[in-house]
């Protein structure tokens, strides 16, 4: 499936209306999207902030998944706290460690300060136990000496279904908004800027400060009056980014995630706080908490922290 780029068509003003006594709430246009805009930013159009190139520049966004391939290129230590639940919400089994990582030109090494494992985090042949394990260690681990070129992009893995299917698993969880290539059924539903899917969200533009920084928010909100049949193509629950007022960099991005279909299910929250380091934008903590049922699989539900300290 190509990705899905809109054009902007054009810009409407629908009026000004006042809530709360302490809101403004104006509209745009962009190809059929409707979205708030809260009083400062109504004040900000006024002296020259474009809302269709703001958003513009949300859709077409790489800086958030370019983020955390960032990290493989500096030196770094991480705490690391994972951990796997029954279906009793308690803790079944869990990794909570300290690592290192050390930079050599453009080859990295990790080391492993301390680690505490519970239950059976590890098979009996020391790989990972479970997907959300996995998958964390393929982002934020290292193995041996591993390189990349200036941009922190690797030598291709090997193929098959199971690589494939955690390169999509990525895209879907680190790049929320952009349709997924490969994925048939919940692909094309993440597209939020998409005509066929924008029409099941609220979208806003705000000004808030957040992390110490003032931010315009980009938010995408799904509908409260979906019908039951509408609700059940909704993929992105809800997305809000922070983008710093001064230079647009993406300062924080918390989502949720959830699809329910007789084959698999998924849900997932996340949150993600950025910093920079010789200026490369890089995740500094990283919240994940959700649940996974899918094909030849059991249902796996975890949890995990990541807080990364940049030399």
């Amino acid at each position: 499936m190509q990705k899905f780029f809109v054009v902007v068509t054009g810009f409407l003003i629908t009026g000004l209306l006042h809530f709360n006594n302490t809101y403004a709430q104006d509209t745009a246009r962009y190809k059929g999207m409707t979205v708030n805009l809260d009083e400062v930013v109504v004040n900000a159009k006024r002296i020259g902030f474009d809302v269709n190139s703001f958003i513009k520049r949300v859709e077409e966004d790489t800086t958030f998944y370019r983020a955390f391939k960032n990290l493989r290129l500096l030196g770094f230590t991480a705490d690391n706290d994972i951990r796997i639940y029954d279906n009793d919400k308690q803790v079944k089994a869990s990794l909570k460690s300290e690592t290192r990582q050390t930079m050599n030109g453009l080859c990295r090494t990790m080391q492993v300060i301390n680690e505490k494992v519970t239950g059976d985090f590890y098979t009996s042949k020391g790989n990972y136990n479970y997907y959300t394990a996995e998958l964390y260690a393929g982002l934020f681990f290292t193995k041996g000496t591993a390189c990349v070129d200036a941009n922190g992009n690797g030598p291709e893995q090997g193929g098959g279904s199971m690589q494939r299917h955690k390169a999509q698993l990525k895209q879907l969880i680190f790049n929320p908004g952009k349709p997924v290539r490969g994925v048939p059924i919940v692909g094309p539903k993440v597209a939020i800027f998409n005509p066929e899917v924008m029409r099941f969200y609220d979208f806003f533009i705000t000004a808030e400060n957040y992390l110490g920084v003032s931010c315009y928010v980009f938010a995408a909100r799904t509908k409260k009056d979906l019908g039951r049949i509408d609700r059940g193509d909704v993929v992105i629950n809800e997305l809000v980014t922070y983008f710093n007022k001064e230079n647009f960099e993406i300062v924080g991005r918390k989502y949720s995630l959830s699809y329910k279909t007789l084959l698999f299910d998924f849900n997932v929250r996340m949150n993600v706080e950025m910093t920079k380091k010789n200026d490369l934008l890089i995740p500094a903590l990283v919240t994940y908490d959700g649940t996974w049922d899918v094909p030849f699989k059991k249902r796996e539900t975890a949890a995990f922290v990541a807080r990364f300290h940049v030399d």
